[in-house]
């Protein structure tokens, strides 16, 4: 099924309507605890950096670019904020891993009706860990690899480094989200990426928006329950079959 490019944005803000639903509102306590530790500790300590990292971006740029720079400033700011909101949502994903993978079960289980063999229990989730951390690492080798080209790409076409960098873990955001129906399916990775692949306007557009979500204070606290319950409505109406 193809769906509009403006579609994925509707599964995000979906997500946020099912994570009050009384059934789950359980399962989304402790990957919502992780993420507010998470942001609310890093951020606190990287606040008063992230000015300095800034000024060091603008200062990265040729002197040939002097003339932009009130233009560059604000693509200094979202390239300094989609790195380091990246780094804390790879950060609380992992640690949440096998909750947010149970999260994603008990969603699924109520927009089917059908029953998913997986972790069932709190129990059951902590003791898939190790395995919900060897699937993560595969998603950060492949955003590692695609983070180099964009690189060294970003010291060709510096103007467009902070949007190159954006698109970037836009992607990754789709496809972390996405995953985890697809990892309790027992799904590769690559047929998981794939899948999402198949849909790009939409996986992008969903992961886009997810991405602004982590860069607004308060609302990223809520971001990573809410796109798990959006990517797995992704799955049952769009990857699934």
């Amino acid at each position: 099924m193809t769906a509009s490019p403006l579609s994925g944005p509707d599964y995000l803000l979906r997500g946020f309507k099912i994570i009050r639903q009384p059934g789950i509102r359980l399962f989304v306590a402790i990957p919502l605890l992780i993420n507010i530790i998470i942001f609310g500790t890093f951020t606190t300590l990287t606040l008063d950096a992230m000015n300095g990292w800034i000024n060091q971006v603008i200062e990265w740029l040729p002197s040939w670019l002097d003339f932009l720079r009130w233009i560059l400033w604000p693509l200094a700011v979202i390239l300094v904020l989609a790195i380091v909101m990246y780094i804390f949502s790879t950060m609380a994903n992992i640690i949440s891993a096998p909750f947010n993978g149970l999260l994603a079960e008990k969603v699924e289980e109520m927009l089917t009706g059908e029953e998913v063999a997986g972790r069932e229990t709190i129990a059951m989730a902590i003791a898939s860990f190790p395995k919900s951390i060897g699937r993560e690492c595969q998603k950060l080798l492949y955003y590692l690899g695609f983070a180099i080209l964009t690189l060294i790409a970003s010291f060709v076409i510096s103007p467009l480094a902070p949007l190159l960098w954006f698109a970037l873990n836009a992607w990754m955001m789709a496809i972390e989200y996405c995953d985890y129906p697809m990892d309790n399916h027992k799904l590769s990775f690559k047929e998981a990426r794939k899948r999402v692949g198949s849909q790009r306007g939409t996986s992008f557009s969903f992961g886009a928006l997810v991405m602004l979500g982590t860069m607004v204070p308060i609302l990223n606290l809520f971001i990573m329950p809410a796109a798990v319950c959006g990517g797995t409505l992704m799955w049952v109406e769009r990857f699934k079959k």
